[in-house]
């Protein structure tokens, strides 16, 4: 399994990487992206198995980086890994796409259970 994480914060790109291995992803290919338009040049290059992405970020912002995968027609299973969590972020995630929207902090728990429910 592909997986991209997208966050401009290499040190949570790093824990997300280390809390998937602790939930059994241990296989995955993990492959990071600084921001939204870093993660689109990716998932144009080769759509992987799952995005994992902020929600805030310099240059394009993970909902802006939904919104642009879904209106190129790009498939590509996606959810959310932010510390801001609201009611209207919950609803304009959901309504661009994204399959779950995990707070920070989160676990290995936590990853197992909402990537149980679509891997």
């Amino acid at each position: 399994m592909r997986i991209l994480i997208v966050d401009d914060s290499r040190a949570t790109r790093m824990i997300v990487s280390r809390v998937l291995r602790q939930a059994g992803l241990d296989e995955s290919t993990l492959e990071e992206a600084e921001n939204g338009q870093e993660a689109l040049d990716i998932i144009r290059a080769g759509t992987p198995d799952l995005v994992l992405s902020d929600w805030n970020m310099p240059v394009m912002s993970g909902i802006e980086l939904l919104r642009t995968i879904q209106a190129e027609g790009i498939v590509v299973k996606f959810g959310f890994v932010t510390s801001e969590h609201t009611p209207d972020m919950r609803e304009q995630a959901i309504a661009g796409g994204a399959l779950f929207l995990l707070t920070k902090p989160f676990t290995p728990d936590s990853f197992q259970e909402v990537l149980s429910a679509i891997l």
